[in-house]
């Protein structure tokens, strides 16, 4: 008997893994050059304003990173999140991060503990709801983290943060960190695509 209900709930874990992969896979990813998608989309923000990403962005441009609250991989990349994001204001680069799990909206990424988590980690930069996933289904955006780095014509840089998301002393290459350097000297990163690593955007089915 216990067997059986062992075996059931197994089955139940990787169907609902399975069903949530299927449904981030349906979704393209935004190309290098590609100009910021719902640039007027309103979204709240742990500020007490609605925040669209044209407001968010500067005469420089704009890191929009999907993140959460809970994801293992976004906890494990908080302390480079919080030192990109002063990156950012140092440059005057407009930085926000858009929390798109709709089907954890009443847990762990409801409004009360996205407000919760921003304090806590004393961010320079916005934290926004993305109602029903909207804008990372207009992103093609699938995990957490996942980083998209636009300068005032298009999108120059997607992807990881870097190349070791375990160990933050272990880095060799250091993507995003270069991609905003970059930007901040009016120019275009040396790489401007690589492959992030993360949690599922938990959307609803």
């Amino acid at each position: 008997m216990k067997r059986s209900i062992l075996l059931s709930l197994v089955l139940s874990t990787i169907f609902i893994i399975s069903i949530s992969f299927m449904a981030n896979s349906n979704f393209q990813e935004i190309a290098i050059n590609s100009p910021i998608p719902m640039p007027d989309y309103k979204m709240k923000d742990v500020s007490g304003k609605e925040i669209s990403l044209n407001e968010a962005k500067t005469a420089k441009g704009l890191l929009v990173i999907f993140s959460c609250n809970t994801c293992p991989y976004v906890k494990l990349s908080e302390s480079r999140i919080k030192d990109l994001s002063g990156l950012c204001a140092t440059n005057q680069i407009g930085c926000i991060l858009i929390n798109s799990n709709e089907a954890q909206r009443g847990e762990e990424d409801s409004f009360d503990e996205m407000l919760k988590y921003y304090n806590g980690q004393g961010l320079k930069c916005y934290y926004s709801v993305d109602l029903k996933s909207q804008l990372a289904n207009a992103f093609g955006a699938t995990r957490t983290p996942q980083c998209f780095l636009f300068n005032n014509k298009g999108l120059i840089y997607k992807g990881a943060i870097d190349d070791n998301v375990k160990d933050p002393a272990a880095v060799k290459d250091a993507y995003l960190k270069n991609a905003i350097e970059a930007l901040a000297k009016s120019g275009i990163p040396t790489t401007q695509e690589t492959k992030s690593i993360g949690c599922t955007i938990k959307r609803l089915e």
